[in-house]
C-alpha cells in the first residue's frame, strides 16, 4: 500500500486536506489523534504524565490539555520528555494499524514528519502550503493564539522553504475549498495511478 505523508506548517490546513480524502474513502492516520487517544484515562501514557507533572496536570480526572500545553510550551526540557514517551508509542500505533488496512494508499497526517526526521516511513510527502501572514491569520481566528505564541510555534517548525524542499507533492491552500478539493482530486486520481504500478 502507498504510504503518502501528509504535513505543513500550523494552519496551512492538514485537516481540511485529510477530509477532503477521507471523503473519497481514503484511509486517514492521523498523529494527533492517535496522541490523543494514547493520553486519555487508563492508557500507559496517562499514567507515565500524571506521575511526571503530578495532579495539577488533571482536570476531572482527564488530562488537561491546555496546561499541559502551556507548561511544555516555555519549558524545552519538559517538551522533550513528553516527545520522548508519546513518539515511539504512537508511531507503534501507526504501524499496528498500517498492518491491518486495506487500501490503494492511506494518508499519514503526520505535522512534525519531518522536524522528527520520520520521512522515511512514508513514501511520497504531501506538503500543504500557504504563505506565513495566511498561517498567522488563521491560527488567531481559529486558536484565539497572541501573535508571539504563533511565531513560537513557527520557528519551532522547519522553515516553509525547508518544507517545501522536502515535498513530492504541493498543495497550495491560498483559496476556497472548491479549488483545494479540485487538487485534491487531481492527488488522488494521481495516487490511484501510482498505487497500481
Amino acid at each position: 500500500m502507498l504510504k503518502i505523508g501528509l504535513t505543513g506548517g500550523i494552519g496551512c490546513g492538514k485537516s481540511t486536506v485529510a477530509e477532503l480524502f477521507a471523503a473519497k474513502g481514503i484511509p486517514i492516520l492521523d498523529a494527533d489523534v492517535i496522541a490523543r487517544e494514547l493520553v486519555e484515562p487508563n492508557q500507559p501514557a496517562f499514567e507515565a504524565i500524571k506521575q511526571h507533572f503530578g495532579a495539577a496536570i488533571l482536570k476531572d480526572g482527564c488530562l488537561d490539555r491546555v496546561r499541559l500545553r502551556e507548561i511544555v510550551f516555555f519549558d524545552p526540557e519538559e517538551k522533550r520528555w513528553l516527545e520522548t514517551l508519546l513518539h515511539p508509542l504512537v508511531y507503534s500505533e501507526i504501524n499496528r494499524r498500517l498492518a491491518i488496512l486495506s487500501a490503494p494508499y492511506c494518508i499519514l497526517v503526520v505535522p512534525l514528519l519531518l522536524e522528527t526526521g520520520r520521512r522515511h516511513l512514508v513514501d511520497r510527502l504531501l506538503v500543504v502550503d500557504c504563505p506565513e501572514d495566511l498561517q498567522r491569520q488563521r491560527v488567531e481566528l481559529r486558536d484565539g493564539l497572541s501573535q508571539p505564541e504563533i511565531e513560537k510555534i513557527m520557528s519551532s517548525q522547519l522553515s516553509r522553504s525547508e518544507r517545501l524542499a522536502a515535498a513530492d507533492d504541493v498543495l497550495e491552500n491560498i483559496g476556497d475549498k472548491v479549488s483545494l478539493s479540485d487538487q485534491v482530486e487531481q492527488l488522488h486520481q494521481f495516487y490511484l495511478a501510482l498505487s497500481r504500478h
